[in-house]
């Protein structure tokens, strides 16, 4: 069986890592010992992540990478060297209705959300597994569990990427592979990736804070677990689509999930990169 990693002495690649979650878990493995790999298409964002942690004493190094490119991953984790842990943290949200996204904002989404999670994962897996040694982490959503009201493509990327990680797993398993998988379904962070997001039952359904989770993300890894839902209310709600479909529609409109996005006005400003739930 699979067990964790150990984060002190231990090597942690993070994508979308110069901002929001990816920052905080980057800066909160540094500082559990580990060696820190940045990637991010923002260069200068994850350059100041990187000086934070060298000036804190810690190791860190931060790579230019567009995760939807193949050949610049694979330049790129032959650079990176050995890895023990890689959280797939990068991500994309349009937060509109079908008829109103543009095609290339769809497409966009299921290539960052969905597509770099083969092509990362794939760079460092042969390696862990010869090691028997690794930790692969999907930073999916609570949208990947049930889907939600303008979020028809994000939702439907991180069904997928909820659906790599139960793959991924069993086929580690089956090989009897010493790899580790976790998968990360969060409700809305607070990093100003859904600006403008209201809850309905605010103590049901918090706005998350990305320290926090972060902090619980490091230690799921170091603990060897295999899925992290936050809050732990968010997991009935999968469990809501075995009623009819008609009592479901209703639960989920008392809960007011498929409102939270009636606010929404993208990304903060001078808010960029990094990952929510």
């Amino acid at each position: 069986m699979a067990k964790g990693t150990r984060l002190a002495g231990a090597t942690l690649l993070v994508t979308g890592g110069g901002s929001g979650l990816g920052r905080r878990m980057a800066l909160g493995a540094a500082r559990r010992g580990s060696r820190v790999v940045i990637w991010d298409v923002d260069a200068a964002a994850g350059a100041a992540v990187c000086d934070e942690i060298r000036a804190a004493g810690g190791q860190a190094d931060a790579q230019y990478v567009d995760v939807t490119d193949r050949d610049a991953v694979k330049a790129a984790a032959a650079e990176a060297g050995t890895v023990d842990v890689v959280v797939n943290n990068a991500g994309v949200v349009s937060g509109q209705r079908l008829l109103d996204a543009t095609e290339d904002a769809i497409e966009r989404t299921m290539n960052v959300n969905v597509l770099a999670l083969y092509w990362v994962t794939r760079a460092f897996l042969g390696g862990m597994v010869e090691r028997r040694r690794g930790t692969v982490v999907t930073v999916a959503s609570a949208a990947g569990l049930v889907g939600v009201a303008r979020q028809t493509d994000y939702s439907a990327s991180k069904f997928a990427a909820v659906g790599f990680n139960e793959s991924l797993r069993a086929e580690l398993r089956a090989d009897r592979a010493d790899v580790n998988t976790l998968v990360v379904c969060p409700f809305y962070i607070n990093t100003g990736m859904f600006d403008g997001v209201r809850t309905r039952w605010p103590l049901l359904l918090p706005i998350l804070e990305e320290e926090d989770v972060a902090a619980r993300v490091l230690d799921a890894i170091e603990a060897g677990h295999r899925k992290l839902v936050l809050p732990p209310l968010v997991n009935l709600l999968p469990v809501l689509r075995v009623l009819p479909v008609g009592v479901f529609d209703r639960l989920m409109d008392v809960l007011g999930v498929n409102r939270t996005m009636d606010h929404f006005t993208g990304r903060a400003p001078g808010r960029t990169g990094g990952h929510s739930g």
